[in-house]
């Protein structure tokens, strides 16, 4: 059953909008129709409704995108509290509470990850991977890292344990998330790599040789000396979106993201995904 809205003009008043089924002729029924025009002679003409824009994620946000943007990146790439961004945003005279610039983090430090996936290198198939632990709320958590061959991170995955379903689960989410199956994983000795990389990743090699896995612990202590200003992370989607902001940051800072320079000699091609 379809319906047709009309509004019946007298001289240049409309008197009533009404909506009308095809199958009760007769039948009137109020409502909201489409915007509908008339001309002095009586005649109706009907104009579709126009559709909402799309409404920007900065929208209802009393300052402008890019002191939001700039105070983000500050606070993901350097070691600063929320109250140490205050004073520079305050000497350029943008006066913002520490507790503002922590909701702009966790609102827009996801956004800005996944926009700019699409513009990310293609990630490489050798891996390094690795677990470190985080105090959350005064309990231990552990942390699933992964790098590639070029020092980009590959995923990250936040665990209450540290056992062979957390290791299982952080590699099918990397291999997900990249579209891609290294061909060589990098581990330490801990007893639950080979089972999982046997089932997700049989014809990977792994190798767990001391030493190898040297870069993704410096890069652990990269990640610690940031967390270290933040006395401590309280909640676990607050200990999510910071790790995964500094991963970001960190890929950004290395330009592991196509900015129009195109990539640098000797890393891999961009993502086919990209924009042209």
């Amino acid at each position: 059953m379809t319906s047709t809205s009309i509004v019946r003009v007298c001289g240049s008043k409309a008197i009533c909008s009404c909506r009308l089924s095809n199958n009760a002729r007769g039948t009137v029924a109020l409502g909201a129709g489409p915007s509908i025009k008339a001309d002095s002679r009586n005649e109706i003409i009907r104009r579709p409704l126009p559709h909402p824009a799309p409404s920007s994620a900065f929208a209802g946000y009393r300052f402008p995108r890019e002191v939001i943007t700039l105070a983000v990146r500050w606070y993901l790439r350097f070691g600063l509290s929320y109250r140490d961004i205050e004073e520079p945003l305050a000497e350029r005279g943008i006066e913002v509470d520490h507790v503002t610039i922590y909701r702009w983090v966790q609102r827009f430090a996801p956004e800005f990850a996944e926009a700019a996936r699409a513009r990310q290198h293609l990630v490489g198939d050798r891996w390094h991977v690795d677990e470190t632990y985080l105090k959350v709320g005064g309990t231990r958590r552990y942390l699933f890292r992964a790098i590639d061959q070029f020092g980009q991170v590959v995923d990250v995955f936040l665990s209450p344990g540290r056992n062979r379903e957390a290791a299982r689960r952080f590699f099918a989410q990397a291999i997900s998330r990249t579209r891609v199956s290294p061909t060589e994983v990098t581990t330490d000795r801990y007893r639950v790599y080979p089972g999982v990389l046997d089932e997700l990743l049989p014809a990977a090699f792994h190798d767990m040789e001391v030493h190898a896995n040297n870069p993704l612990e410096t890069d652990h202590g990269r990640l610690k000396a940031r967390l270290r200003p933040m006395r401590g992370l309280k909640r676990d989607r607050t200990a999510r979106v910071i790790v995964a902001g500094y991963a970001f940051v960190q890929n950004l800072r290395r330009g592991f993201y196509d900015l129009g320079t195109g990539p640098r000699p000797g890393w891999p091609k961009p993502s086919p995904n990209w924009p042209s």
